[in-house]
């Protein structure tokens, strides 16, 4: 054993006059070869603690050509899954990582590099490390890098901020990646590289397409969403995953997630952006498939109280189905949502028909007691979805929108007009009729 380390270390040593004399002739051919050949050799040997010391070693050489930087590199990472062991992998990532840092030529094989040894870190359950070492690498940057797999890497990075519930950094990291990326045409950009311009590499095998990614993206952005229970973007979220080409041409892809649009549209609370998407999804053909949620949409949009107890009956067997699909956990919080949305619903249906009306008769419309009532109507009226003024001791509730000195002007300028207009109009009508009696008399 002894000999073979002596032979090894007296080939090396005369390959490392060989690569001197490149180096100093400036011959990259020459330098990169006498560079592979040392990583190959102590390969073949087993030498492990070696290759290592080499890669640092000739790294280090004076003038070091960037080309046989880069070779090597390239050739000591085809040997991480050969190592014999977990511990002699996580070594040699990390010194070709040590290498590669602060090197912009080999700026992508780094970041391979630490998402390797990420991997390596999350399988022994250190998701905390594996997210440490993701976040040191900014591939926003990296401009010879294929896009999908720029994607791919941050998704990573997000996905792991997610696994270990930081949600603030998992947003920071998710707004690097624009949405418009997803809707490119990818036959459309095969662009041919300018002379002087950084070829783009070739994405690996391993990663995925531009359309799996934008799945994987807002999959992710859902579990966001979820944590703060907004219901309206976890929809948006839904349904950029239903017009992706693949699930939108598969009935057993898309009927569950248009069936969590549905819910998702139906927890939202009441804006101009849920309406429009609810108006939107109500026209899509698909829907009949699933008439149960047609109709449960379509009482959203007719204004009309909803009876809740009704309604519960109703859709309670759908919810329960849908529980275990919308998160487990999320089932109270969801029911709760629910009502409360129904009563909103129901607020702005009876503010639509009333100018004004009996706290005890809102309370009956809407099947709650008093306080109840109350406390709903001050709750929209303090999100500003709801104007209305409530007189306590008349026990009366006013949905007319009290005008500003303004608008009261212009409101009688506007009557004051028409008032003019029919004067006019009239002494017009009678005009013609004096015109047309006078006509006849002198016939």
């Amino acid at each position: 054993m002894e000999g073979d380390s002596t032979n090894l270390d007296a080939a090396i040593e005369s390959l490392l006059n060989v690569e001197k004399q490149m180096r100093l002739a400036g011959d990259v051919a020459g330098t990169r070869k006498a560079v592979i050949d040392i990583v190959e050799l102590c390969y073949k040997a087993g030498a492990w603690k070696t290759l290592n010391d080499q890669i640092v070693l000739l790294s280090k050489r004076r003038g070091q050509l960037k080309q046989a930087i880069t070779a090597m590199v390239q050739k000591a990472m085809d040997y991480i899954d050969l190592t014999p062991d977990i511990d002699t992998r996580v070594e040699l990532i990390k010194t070709l990582s040590s290498v590669s840092a602060g090197k912009i030529y080999v700026e992508i094989e780094r970041a391979r590099l630490i998402k390797r040894l990420a991997n390596i870190k999350e399988e022994q359950g250190k998701i905390d490390e594996a997210a440490d070492l993701m976040q040191e690498v900014a591939v926003e940057t990296f401009g010879s890098m294929a896009k999908t797999e720029k994607i791919a890497f941050i998704l990573e990075q997000v996905r792991l901020c997610l696994d270990r519930q930081d949600y603030v950094r998992a947003q920071i990291l998710s707004r690097k990646i624009s949405t418009r990326v997803f809707d490119a045409d990818p036959s459309k950009e095969k662009k041919k590289p300018k002379e002087g311009d950084n070829i783009v590499q070739d994405a690996p095998a391993d990663i995925p397409s531009l359309l799996e990614l934008k799945r994987i993206y807002y999959e992710l952005m859902i579990r966001y969403y979820l944590h703060n229970n907004d219901y309206l973007e976890i929809c948006r979220c839904y349904k950029a995953i239903y017009d992706i080409p693949a699930i939108k041409e598969d009935p057993t892809k898309w009927i569950p997630i248009l069936r969590k649009i549905c819910w998702y549209l139906v927890l939202a609370p009441h804006d101009p952006m849920q309406s429009s998407l609810l108006n939107a999804t109500l026209e899509d053909k698909n829907l009949s498939e699933i008439p149960n949620f047609r109709l449960l949409l379509k009482q959203l949009v007719t204004m009309e109280v909803i009876q809740w107890t009704a309604l519960w009956e109703f859709s309670k067997h759908e919810f329960e189905n849908e529980k275990n699909l919308l998160g487990g956990a999320l089932g109270a919080k969801a029911a709760e949502d629910l009502k409360l949305r129904i009563i909103e619903h129901n607020i702005l249906v009876v503010s639509k028909y009333y100018s004004r009306v009996t706290i005890k008769r809102l309370a009956d419309l809407l099947c709650l007691s008093l306080q109840e009532a109350e406390k709903h109507l001050s709750d929209m009226v303090n999100s500003k979805s709801l104007t209305a003024k409530i007189d306590r001791p008349m026990g009366v509730v006013s949905f007319r929108v009290v005008q500003d000195c303004n608008g009261t002007l212009n409101s009688w300028a506007t009557n004051l007009e028409q008032l003019l207009d029919l004067v006019e109009k009239s002494c017009h009508q009678i005009h013609k009729e004096t015109m047309i009696h006078k006509a006849v008399l002198k016939a």
